[in-house]
């Protein structure tokens, strides 16, 4: 479901993936970051039926003009889970606020795995 806003010079409707592909390449570019991956079976499934996937392991949740996200990522070996969490999670918020001028209400970062 994209999120809509109105202004003075008419209707901005940004869809789910647009947001998808932005909180990837905000997450691939965060410290210690390797990669965006699916949770299970049912979202691989799932993003295979997509035509773009490039949002792999992010989900985009719009109510209204509020942002939920989720991104499943796998983290280099030796860094501090939690510093690298924080900081994936106030990057993405900054930037997909700025990006859709909407409020990101929730940003979930789940650490599927780490890599050696």
């Amino acid at each position: 479901m994209p999120v809509n806003t109105h202004n003075g010079l008419g209707k901005i409707s940004i869809e789910d993936q647009a947001i998808a592909k932005v909180v990837k390449s905000v997450a691939l570019d965060c410290y210690g970051i390797v990669d965006t991956v699916s949770r299970g079976i049912k979202d691989s499934i799932a993003e295979l039926m997509r035509k773009q996937p490039d949002g792999k392991g992010v989900k985009v949740v719009t109510s209204g003009d509020r942002i939920y996200i989720t991104v499943n990522v796998v983290m280099k070996y030796g860094v501090s889970i939690m510093a690298v969490a924080e900081s994936l999670k106030s990057s993405i918020k900054y930037s997909v606020e700025r990006f859709t001028g909407m409020i990101v209400d929730t940003v979930n970062v789940n650490i599927v795995g780490v890599k050696v």
